[in-house]
């Protein structure tokens, strides 16, 4: 992690560095090694929708915060577009302001754009103006403790109702030598760049840069919403040094007393608590005032057997000043998921001006083990600051997860859905989902389906993967990766509008039992059902809930007259179901006897106008029964013409289903011949089934005079949506209609047929599992 002076600065390096530490030449430092992030200037401005001048006049140290940010709320499931307008605060640390510090001739077209760009204060309302957060954005200064500060406050903030999620931590880019002259001068830096926190060699810390954060919520309301909790901050604490031997001189008195205090508001005693992450830079006068401190703090009274555990990261890593703390947060947190505690390096021999003998207080210089107890692992986490602003903060364990549902036997087949801003970034989230998936190989097909669909922001760039099983699903993510075609693999990129087009197919997709599992488990769709019966009645001899049951038998399912109704009523009972759940369409779109059920959720046609019109149609077209079929082909429309040459009158085009496929209708005799020939030169093709006349053909022309008598008395409506008014490529996977998918995502929750506003607003994608709703 420790690295030479990064050349991209545009520092002049060679007279920066000065071997001599006691030349004391100024504008020089005796070290020229750090943990830096040698890519700091990197930043993917058309992400967030920032200009490159604008991007230009932005202080690293906002654009890995607002990054990083991202990054954060997308590893607890959430999916960031979620947030605008809630209240979510922003709660950050920052200490440095030297970016553009050293231009003296600023361009004239960033002028404008270096006041936000360059102030602490825009670190935090930066990301609160990009993801549209409302909650308190605050950017907290007490230099080395700034982000365990900006934690605390976000805790606090929590806890009295200020916000009801919280973005935490800190971020440090050095923007100007000076932080090196000037701790240089103070001979407060270790020529080598390293920490040696609690060590008898200590000389000076290692400057470092970094960005961290943690997202806070409320303990029963992440419960409640089904985010991942990795740790509880049970309490936390901040004070002041005062008056102490000098400005940026350490109290020991100041820092036992913030230990405790973090304690009694924890509710703990000393002894309860593990281990603690040490501020620990590696100073010859901080070390030895702060594990003094800790002596006396926690090594007082503790059983025995079970002494304080003692390390530092910054030994790791580097002194990433107002970082640091949430460093800290995230090791512990990191060792506590892992039970085990990482060592402190550089310690050959520990500071001989600690009296160690004084409390039950060890070194962590070896990696520990970190058993489980009856009791849950805890940590404490301190940082100070120059300013003398000393924060102490308790994390503990979380509370055991409850049991999952076993998962049914043999998982349906399901969609992974990828998403990125460019075609590079599409397949570098494929990329990076095959590599997790190598390292991670337990989780379900089912439960990575819904984190991808549910916990995810939809970019432009799309692709779709689906299966049953994992090496089918792996081998898709090879497509995609490879840039290759698969005929369970997709991409494209999506509208720019991007609310649902709901798209109602034709006949042939019926089975006996369809619908069953939906009757049963979902109230929305059972009520839509009736309402679909009652309006089918005044034409049909048959109860649609009885057929679908299969009280009457199967031969429904054979029957025009039958099978098209009982599709229609199940399809808008299905729109129901999607509005009830926050999909409220923009535009509808029907094939065949679709279009009745498209023109009814579109309001185009009452509920009781299109029963009519699905029901004396297909009533009609029972006549043609017997005359007639369809055959599915996967031939481009040009291609499947020649085919049907030879049967010239007899064969036509039904429906263009895509670039390769379409359908086929005639006579029966005419269609197996054609199947036949096909067959023979290894085209895959079938009949539909259900169907025995040759719909959307000249055929049907003979029943257009009884059509337009039986339905003369439609009164057609204005459509309660927009139309789309240009041609677009709709894709649509159907959503699940198994009986187990129906009865444990509507069998959960309360949903209105008739959404309100509010309820609109979310998109909750029914699937196998209960999906917990934010707020």
């Amino acid at each position: 992690m420790i690295s030479a002076l990064p050349a991209d600065r545009g520092w002049h390096l060679d007279d920066l560095y000065d071997a001599d530490a006691d030349s004391g030449a100024p504008g020089t430092s005796y070290t020229r090694e750090g943990g830096f992030l040698h890519d700091a200037g990197r930043f993917d401005a058309d992400f967030f929708g920032i200009s490159p001048r604008e991007a230009l006049a932005m202080d690293p140290q906002q654009r890995l915060f607002l990054e990083t940010s991202w990054e954060a709320l997308e590893r607890a499931g959430i999916d960031p577009r979620t947030l605008r307008g809630s209240r979510t605060g922003v709660f950050a640390g920052a200490a440095y302001q030297g970016y553009g510090g050293g231009l003296r001739d600023v361009p004239g077209e960033l002028e404008g754009l270096f006041v936000a760009g360059i102030s602490t204060s825009v670190l935090s309302g930066r990301v609160a103006y990009t993801l549209g957060l409302e909650g308190p954005a605050v950017t907290v200064d007490t230099a080395c403790s700034s982000s365990l500060v900006a934690v605390h406050l976000a805790a606090k903030a929590l806890r009295n109702g200020e916000c009801s999620l919280a973005l935490a931590g800190g971020a440090t880019v050095i923007g100007s030598p000076l932080t090196f002259t000037g701790f240089s001068r103070q001979r407060g830096l270790a020529p080598d760049g390293r920490c040696k926190s609690f060590s008898a060699a200590a000389d000076g810390f290692g400057m470092a840069e970094g960005v961290g954060l943690v997202l806070l919520e409320r303990l029963s309301d992440a419960r409640r919403n089904g985010h991942p909790v990795l740790a509880v901050i049970r309490g936390s604490a901040v004070n002041q040094d005062g008056a102490s031997n000098g400005l940026t001189a350490p109290s020991g008195t100041a820092q036992q007393r913030v230990i405790a205090e973090a304690l009694t508001a924890a509710r703990l005693t000393a002894a309860d608590v593990d281990a603690v992450e040490a501020h620990g830079t590696g100073t010859t006068l901080g070390d030895p005032i702060e594990a003094q401190a800790l002596l006396a703090a926690y090594g007082q009274g503790r059983p025995e057997g079970r002494p304080l555990w003692l390390g530092s990261l910054k030994s790791n890593i580097g002194h990433t000043q107002a970082a640091a703390g949430v460093a800290g947060i995230i090791k512990m947190v990191q060792a506590m998921a892992h039970g085990t505690l990482p060592a402190t390096l550089h310690i050959d021999e520990p500071t001989p001006n600690v009296d160690w003998s004084s409390g039950a207080v060890v070194l962590l210089t070896e990696t520990t083990p970190w058993p489980a107890n009856s009791r849950p692992r805890r940590a404490g986490i301190s940082s100070f600051g120059l300013s003398g602003t000393n924060a102490h903060i308790i994390v503990e364990q979380p509370p055991a997860e409850p049991p999952a549902a076993p998962p049914a036997p043999g998982d349906p087949a399901v969609p992974w859905v990828l998403s990125g801003r460019t075609e590079d970034a599409l397949r570098d989230q494929a990329v990076r989902l095959r590599a997790h998936l190598i390292r991670e190989p337990s989780p379900r097909p089912a439960d990575i389906g819904w984190s991808l669909a549910t916990t995810r922001t939809p970019f432009e760039h799309r692709a779709a993967v689906v299966g049953g099983d994992r090496d089918t699903l792996l081998a898709g993510l090879d497509t995609l990766i490879n840039g290759g075609t698969a005929p369970r693999t997709v991409r494209g990129t999506a509208l720019h509008d991007p609310r649902p087009v709901f798209v109602f197919p034709g006949q042939g997709s019926q089975w006996v039992g369809m619908a069953v599992g939906l009757l049963d488990g979902c109230g929305v769709f059972a009520a839509r059902m009736a309402e679909c019966e009652r309006a089918l009645g005044p034409f049909v001899d048959w109860s649609l809930t009885e057929v679908v049951r299969g009280v009457s038998g199967a031969s429904w399912v054979d029957r025009v007259d039958v099978v098209q109704p009982v599709l229609w009523a199940v399809m808008v009972s299905l729109a129901s179901v999607w509005r009830g759940y926050g999909v409220v369409p923009v535009a509808v779109v029907g094939h065949s006897q679709g279009e009745v059920a498209a023109a009814v959720v579109a309001g185009a046609l009452s509920l009781e106008d299109g029963a009519r019109v699905v029901a004396l149609r297909s009533r009609v077209l029972r006549g043609l029964t017997g005359r007639g079929g369809m055959l599915y082909v996967p031939l481009p429309p040009v291609e499947a013409e020649r085919w049907i040459g030879g049967w010239k009158g007899r064969l036509s085009v039904a429906a263009v289903n895509g670039p390769s496929s379409v359908t086929v209708s005639g006579d029966p005799e005419a269609l197996d011949g054609l199947h036949a020939r096909l067959a023979d030169e290894g085209v895959l093709c079938w009949r539909v089934p259900g169907v025995d006349f040759a719909g959307h053909s000249p055929q049907i022309g003979e029943i257009r005079e009884d059509l337009l008598t039986l339905l003369s008395g439609i009164a057609p409506r204005r459509p309660g949506f927009r139309s789309v008014r240009r041609s677009r490529a709709v894709s649509s996977t159907p959503p699940p209609s198994t009986p187990r998918t129906g009865t444990a995502t509507c069998g959960r929750r309360s949903v209105s047929r008739k959404p309100s506003a509010a309820s609109s607003t979310r998109a909750t994608a029914p699937s196998s599992r209960s999906a917990p709703t934010r707020p």
